[in-house]
């Protein structure tokens, strides 16, 4: 029965827009400040019980922005269901990377030098890498790997839901050369930018991390999410893959993160 309600549940927050979000302003110095954020806490977070919680951040797709996540889930419920803070960025076309032509586009560095740190200041939270995650859809997809996986100072869970975690393949796509430079004329930039390549050239050491990613089998990205499935197998590194019928759209994603959320709430509570 306790199965059963835990799955009725998840069906119906996974359908519902988020009722009542909070909007902040983080300022920056490494993106046009300020960034802005949507945040999700528990219920009982404001009822005078003096407990952190661990932080979900969930980030964007291209075109998205700091409402997109809330639009899609109830971010509010989730965060009451799955005891955890969720943050939601504002990801800016950025592809979560510090462009090394746009200086005023260091999304990496924001996020990691100044919006952890800022919600670490601001919220009751469990400060260490093993008690944040880090996911998202498509482009966010992307950038919760490559930011997660390049910073375990910071996280030890990382994910993706229908991921562009090989970038390669689209050089005219999705505003990346406006942050690179074209794939032709700076092939070596879009080498080490993107998410197989960590993989494959052994620039990150994933050991201990919780690790998961999916996506759809009727995306357009299920190729390069199945490349890095076998490139993380390949290396030996643990990690959860997962594939469903689903295309790249909302309807996908409602289901999708829920299998994240779970994962990642059984790392921040392993005697639940």
């Amino acid at each position: 029965m306790k199965k059963l309600f835990s799955l009725l549940a998840i069906a119906i927050l996974s359908s519902m827009a988020t009722m009542a979000i909070t909007v902040r302003e983080v300022p920056s110095h490494f993106i046009k400040s300020p960034g802005l954020i949507s945040v999700s806490v528990p219920a009982d977070y404001e009822k005078g019980v003096q407990k952190d919680y661990p932080v979900l951040y969930l980030l964007n797709g291209h075109g998205g922005d700091h409402r997109s996540w809330p639009g899609i889930i109830n971010t509010d419920s989730l965060a009451t269901l799955y005891r955890m803070i969720i943050v939601c960025p504002q990801g800016r076309n950025s592809w979560y990377w510090d462009s090394p032509v746009d200086s005023a586009m260091q999304m990496e560095s924001y996020i990691t030098k100044e919006l952890v740190p800022w919600i670490d200041k601001n919220y009751r939270t469990r400060r260490t890498p093993s008690q944040r995650a880090i996911t998202g859809l498509s482009m966010g997809g992307h950038g919760g790997l490559w930011i997660g996986l390049r910073h375990p100072e910071l996280f030890r869970n990382a994910g993706a839901t229908s991921g562009g975690v090989d970038i390669r393949p689209f050089p005219k796509r999705w505003n990346m050369a406006d942050f690179l430079g074209s794939k032709e004329k700076y092939p070596e930039r879009w080498e080490d930018h993107t998410v197989i390549t960590l993989i494959e050239k052994d620039k990150v050491n994933p050991k201990g991390y919780g690790i998961i990613f999916d996506c759809g089998t009727e995306d357009f990205f299920y190729n390069v999410n199945c490349n890095l499935d076998k490139a993380m197998t390949a290396k030996g590194i643990r990690h959860t893959f997962l594939t469903s019928p689903g295309n790249h759209n909302g309807k996908y994603w409602q289901k999708s993160i829920i299998p994240q959320i779970k994962f990642f709430h059984r790392r921040f509570y392993p005697n639940d």
